[in-house]
């Protein structure tokens, strides 16, 4: 049955969705694949905090889209989501949740909500930062660049960086304490304490792995110029001509930056836990 419900609710949001251009077909397919199984081997916790990221990015990259048009004109994926980004955002959060439901251990969900936190994380930062009313600075050099340049950070993006992290961990124990007969998957039977950890890990965590998809993203991710604006780009192609590759290294692109960044917030979640378990 918990197959069913995975696949039912899964087809009716990545269709939505879909429907709404967020998604394209490949995108559709993967993002139907991954919802079913999180919710098969999880449980309406690991699923609805799956569900409770690709919501609230799909909204927030609607949100004043004509604004950061620009910006978001040398990214290397823009408008409707492909399997690739589902991927990138979601497959080693599928890969935690398998591994706890063959080896249960609390460690396998830290590490769970670290991810799903620094993905959010990342896309609230990119989503609400874009829309900053002074130019970020590069991570790595602390000057000013344009809006939309690979590893660039502002004051609004990181704001928007520790909400979307904080907003993972409070929704994960809203949905533990909200939803009857799921399964306490981290071992803590008290209510408060449990929200003190898990909204502690989605921020510290979520914002680590954020900062450090900028990071890779302005050292190692490979960027193009645009020989007509001159540019400093994501994407292989601008103004109608074909981009001249400037740095980076082969294979990282958009996505790899991404899971990188995401396997940090494991990481760092991880860490945190162990912590945790060792003081109490």
């Amino acid at each position: 049955m918990e197959w069913w419900i995975g696949l039912a609710g899964s087809v009716i949001i990545a269709g939505a969705a879909y429907a709404r251009k967020s998604l394209s077909g490949s995108g559709f397919a993967a993002a139907v694949a991954l919802g079913t199984v999180m919710y098969g081997v999880g449980s309406a916790v690991w699923f609805g905090t799956l569900i409770a990221f690709f919501v609230s990015s799909t909204l927030l990259s609607k949100w004043k889209r004509r604004r950061k048009e620009k910006a978001e004109s040398g990214y290397e994926k823009t408008g409707r989501r492909d399997a690739g980004q589902v991927a990138a955002n979601g497959a080693v959060a599928l890969v935690l949740c398998l591994g706890h439901s063959l080896w249960p251990d609390p460690l396998w969900w830290y590490a769970f909500l670290g991810v799903m936190a620094a993905v959010n994380a990342d896309t609230w930062a990119t989503e609400i930062g874009g829309l900053s009313q002074s130019p970020p600075r590069s991570i790595t050099t602390g000057r000013r660049v344009p809006a939309g340049t690979s590893g660039a950070v502002s004051g609004l993006g990181l704001a928007a960086s520790l909400a979307g992290g904080l907003f993972i961990g409070v929704t994960a124990w809203l949905l533990l304490l909200l939803v009857p007969g799921q399964d306490e998957p981290s071992g803590i039977s008290d209510p408060g304490m449990r929200l003190l950890l898990w909204a502690g890990i989605g921020l510290i965590g979520g914002t680590v792995g954020s900062l450090t998809d900028s990071l890779l993203g302005a050292t190692v991710q490979q960027m193009y110029r645009c020989p007509a604006c001159q540019r400093d780009i994501e994407a292989r192609s601008h103004c109608g001509l074909p981009a001249v590759r400037v740095r980076g290294y082969a294979g990282w692109n958009n996505d790899a930056v991404n899971v990188a960044g995401s396997l940090a917030g494991a990481v760092v979640a991880a860490i945190l836990a162990q912590a945790w378990m060792w003081l109490g």
